[in-house]
């Protein structure tokens, strides 16, 4: 079966969003490379641009959510508005946390409330521009 996790594009903060995120969902990356870690090319890669993400990658639960730095030499870099990442939650505890650790800094555009198709449901922008839907289903009865 195919796997879809998303992956985030940023404009230079990249690091402190996945830091962000790192707390709010906790766990370890699973990979995080800079692009100074790549191999030497014919185009010198400027030295404001070693220190940002390449590529990072945070497990949480069975998919990944990954990212990296747009550098100004990438055209089209697109950040936040175009998508949603849907988080789904196994308790309305932890819809709670998680919505308050990514909203923090951020907007608030549909507070968690229940819902007439019978879940628990809040939409917010996080500090860093990206969408977020959380989402707790409550069991069928």
């Amino acid at each position: 079966m195919a796997l879809i996790n998303p992956y985030l594009n940023y404009n230079g903060n990249c690091e402190a969003a996945f830091n962000h995120y790192k707390k709010v969902f906790g766990g370890e990356f699973q990979m995080i490379s800079r692009f100074g870690d790549m191999p030497a090319s014919e185009e010198p890669l400027p030295d404001s641009e070693a220190n940002k993400i390449l590529h990072v990658a945070l497990p949480i639960g069975t998919n990944v959510l990954m990212g990296s730095d747009c550098p100004p030499s990438f055209p089209n870099g697109v950040q936040g508005n175009l998508f949603n990442v849907s988080v789904h939650t196994e308790s309305k505890e932890e819809a709670d946390r998680i919505f308050a650790g990514l909203s923090e800094g951020g907007h608030v555009s549909m507070p968690l409330a229940d819902t007439f198709w019978g879940a628990y449901f809040g939409m917010c922008a996080d500090q860093f521009g990206v969408q977020w839907l959380v989402n707790h289903d409550y069991p069928k009865s």
